[in-house]
């Protein structure tokens, strides 16, 4: 048995959609502020960018769709247990977890636009600090910041964790209504 439920994850990480909504349609910037941002970004040299220092129309955009992701996965637990653990999050959880994966593949891997920073000593395995917005990358050159890369890479490990107790407690509701219908078979006989 998992130490916290499917139920519980799910709900809060609906929150937490809801929570990043608010923030991102009032005031992006304590988001760019936040320490896990920092920290990450750091870590993996991702560059920090200006855009989320005041709202825009892009962080509006992303404050509507994050509202109705989250109302939409936390309505979708008032279902019986049974619809919304094996039927519908059965099949979303792994879908979500592989696009942000995905996602934070091309963000990390994706060819940087930006020169790397001078006289740094690097290692093999480590990525160019850069400056957003020096380059001419497209889309994706865009969407290489801390702030996208902290939030992508949050959702993919809520959701491979959302993914893996889903698992062991479908399959615990799926043994339970199996002892309960040989159970129920023998008291007929």
């Amino acid at each position: 048995m998992a130490l916290i439920s499917t139920k519980t994850i799910l709900t809060s990480l609906s929150l937490f959609h809801i929570t990043l909504a608010f923030f991102f349609f009032t005031n992006p910037e304590t988001i760019a502020d936040q320490a896990l941002v920092y920290m990450l970004g750091e870590a993996m040299g991702m560059p920090m960018t200006t855009k989320f220092n005041v709202p825009s129309p892009v962080t509006s955009l992303l404050a509507m769709v994050l509202l109705s992701v989250g109302i939409s996965d936390i309505l979708s637990l008032s279902m019986p247990e049974e619809v919304w653990l094996i039927h519908h999050w059965g099949a979303q959880a792994p879908l979500r977890f592989l696009f942000f994966l995905v996602v934070l593949a091309t963000t990390w891997f994706g060819t940087p636009s930006a020169p790397r920073r001078p006289g740094a000593g690097r290692g093999i395995m480590s990525r160019p600090i850069a400056v957003a917005g020096t380059g001419s990358g497209g889309a994706w050159d865009g969407m290489r910041n801390r702030v996208v890369f902290t939030l992508v890479f949050v959702e993919m490990l809520s959701w491979f964790w959302v993914w893996v107790t889903l698992r062991e407690e479908a399959r615990a509701l799926q043994a339970k209504k199996r002892r309960r219908n040989s159970s129920g078979g023998d008291r007929h006989l």
